[in-house]
């Protein structure tokens, strides 16, 4: 299985994900945007057990903004790193976090809260799919 590895700003924290995401895209709710300082943010999402902190462990520090969203940073620099969500029994890492992983978007989520609309021909939805309780509703580009 492919490994891609990823570390924070200050490469403190190292981490791994092993194998493939289960999904790539953008989000574009208002707590993605405030979270990583742009106009949308770009997720991977992994299984759990295919991602681990491989060094500084020590210096991972969680922010459980939510039961949806747990964030995870560097104490010492303060990049971010991954969020957890337990409800989804998902992980995701954010794709600037893994640089040699190949990028490939399949959706756009929360998308009624955009504030830099893309025309990429990629489906958007309003909130999220369905099966990650949302209305799984699409709307135009």
């Amino acid at each position: 299985m492919t490994i891609y590895s990823g570390k924070c700003f200050c490469g403190a924290v190292e981490i791994e994900a092993e194998g493939a995401p289960e999904a790539m895209g953008y989000c574009h709710c208002s707590s993605c945007r405030s979270w990583s300082a742009a106009p949308v943010n770009a997720f991977t999402l992994w299984k759990p057990q295919n991602v681990r902190v491989t060094k500084g462990a020590e210096f991972v520090a969680t922010y459980a903004q939510s039961e949806l969203s747990h964030r995870q940073y560097c104490k010492r620099c303060g990049g971010h790193l991954m969020c957890d969500h337990p409800p989804l029994r998902l992980v995701d890492v954010y794709a600037a976090t893994l640089p040699m992983l190949k990028f490939a978007p399949g959706v756009h989520v929360n998308y009624s809260e955009t504030v830099l609309p893309i025309r990429d021909g990629l489906p958007k939805l309003k909130d999220f799919p369905a099966e990650f309780g949302g209305s799984g509703v699409a709307v135009s580009e």
